[in-house]
């Protein structure tokens, strides 16, 4: 039998993540393997996909985990080095009963993780708490297990190519870039191209868990600027980067504007709605109105829903919906392809709905209009206190409504809307902070309602200065 207990910073909501050598240890990662073994086991499987990323922590992280899987009386399947949503994907492929990639996403390169999947869905939030749970109890060894070494990169890129069509002869004349920065997409990206009309110049496609050229977020506009430069440089028609493991995907229009994902989604959503008229579209909380409204426009129904991966890939399982979307760059695709957030496919459906509508990104931006957002806002807030300052403002709101208010959504937080336009409060799942927003219909509306953020958290209890 093997008890563990874990760092009590390490076990988040989303996945499990830590600093290597500090929070987190080879011991959690075949603890981790041996106790998700047990839940696996539960459901009646014996099979474990498991990959890993680039990062330099990452090959000993895997065979801890591995060994611990095998502990547990698993048949594992390793694919070695690749992004995550490979994983997913060998996970759909060779219908595993559960999967972990280990990967420290676009966290520094100290940092290190495990995304789960198991029975095809996400692993987290209450089963990861259950995890560890079982863990301090006790977890009993099995006999049986195994490891098996599979070659699945090649297959991925077929099935990639395939689901995404093969219409894509207007980018015969064009020219992209691709920011792999260094992460785990770059041997993926190098292969891809190399099927692609056009001229292509992969960046940093050498995988190095360094990151020696700039850190992997495409989120971060900094993180964008080289490719950005090689957009100008080249006259491309837009430039493409991804985080470390390949999840989210960052874009810059051939004007060098970057495009957030909410954007993208309303992009790719023409052509989804085209083949899938009157469903369900999927917004995190945070997402424009630009982008529900262009969306709404094309004959889709806009939905807001909770920010956060899983809670999104759960909600797109749940609705049957064909599309969902995040701020933050992780684009779900379920209109023929699995529903998981994979940033290389949606390049590749980007590039695709060009070819079909004939609009470009940087059209596309430009017929929308204008938006008067604040970025996010990131309000440092103790964990032990977030959600309860969280909780006085969902009634604050209650009590006191917006005097212009015309609806709220709470299943994340609380955005309220009104004739100004909308703002937000949600605590943040991975840091001791919480995230705001506000958009308004004009400059001076965006600032007033970024006053009221400031007044309502200040009536519960937490003073914001900037």
């Amino acid at each position: 039998m093997m008890r563990h207990d874990f760092h009590p910073t390490i076990l988040r909501s989303y996945d499990i993540r830590g600093i290597v050598g500090t929070t987190l240890s080879t011991e959690d990662a075949r603890a981790i393997g041996l106790g998700f073994a047990r839940f696996v086991a539960e459901t009646g499987g014996s099979r474990v996909a498991v990959g890993r990323d680039g990062r330099l922590s990452s090959p000993e992280l895997a065979d801890a985990l591995i060994h611990g899987l095998v502990d547990g009386g698993m048949t594992v399947l390793d694919i070695g080095l690749g992004p995550t949503p490979m994983l997913y994907f060998a996970n759909q492929h060779h219908q595993t009963d559960g999967a972990i990639q280990v990967t420290g996403s676009h966290n520094p390169p100290t940092h290190n993780g495990f995304k789960m999947v198991l029975g095809h869905k996400p692993f987290f939030g209450d089963d990861i708490t259950a995890l560890g749970q079982r863990l301090a109890a006790g977890v009993e060894t099995q006999t049986g297990g195994s490891v098996e070494r599979i070659e699945i990169t090649d297959i991925y890129v077929r099935a990639m190519l395939e689901k995404a069509g093969q219409n894509l002869d207007m980018l015969a004349s064009e020219t992209l870039i691709w920011d792999c920065g260094n992460g785990a997409t770059g041997p993926i990206v190098t292969s891809l191209v190399q099927h692609l009309p056009g001229k292509h110049q992969v960046l940093f496609p050498e995988v190095d868990g360094t990151f020696p050229n700039h850190h992997p977020d495409p989120v971060d506009p900094e993180t964008l600027g080289m490719l950005r430069t090689a957009v100008a440089e080249n006259n491309a028609m837009m430039g493409i980067g991804f985080d470390g493991d390949g999840d989210r995907i960052g874009l810059v229009d051939a004007k060098g504007r970057q495009v957030p994902g909410d954007l993208l989604t309303a992009y790719l959503a023409r052509g989804v709605i085209a083949r899938n008229p009157g469903r369900d579209i999927i917004f995190d909380v945070k997402s424009s109105l630009a982008a529900l409204d262009a969306v709404a426009r094309a004959g889709g129904k806009p939905s807001l829903w909770k920010t956060g991966h899983s809670h999104m890939k759960m909600k797109l399982k749940e609705t049957g919906a064909p599309l969902a979307g995040e701020m933050s760059g992780h684009l779900f695709i379920a209109d023929n392809y699995f529903g998981f957030d994979d940033a290389l496919f949606a390049a590749l459906s980007i590039l695709n709905e060009y070819t079909r509508c004939k609009e470009s990104i940087t059209s596309f931006l430009d017929s929308l209009p204008p938006v008067f957002a604040t970025p996010e806002l990131r309000i440092p807030c103790a964990d032990e206190q977030k959600f309860d300052v969280v909780r006085r403002v969902i009634g604050d709101v209650t009590e006191s409504p917006d005097k212009d208010q015309t609806g709220i959504a709470d299943m994340d937080g609380i955005r309220v809307s009104g004739e100004l336009g909308w703002w937000l409060i949600r605590a943040s799942n991975t840091g001791a902070e919480l995230v705001a927003r506000a958009e308004g219909r004009d400059e001076t509306s965006r600032d007033q309602l970024k006053e009221r953020i400031r007044s309502r958290l200040s009536k519960a209890g937490l003073e914001w200065d900037e």
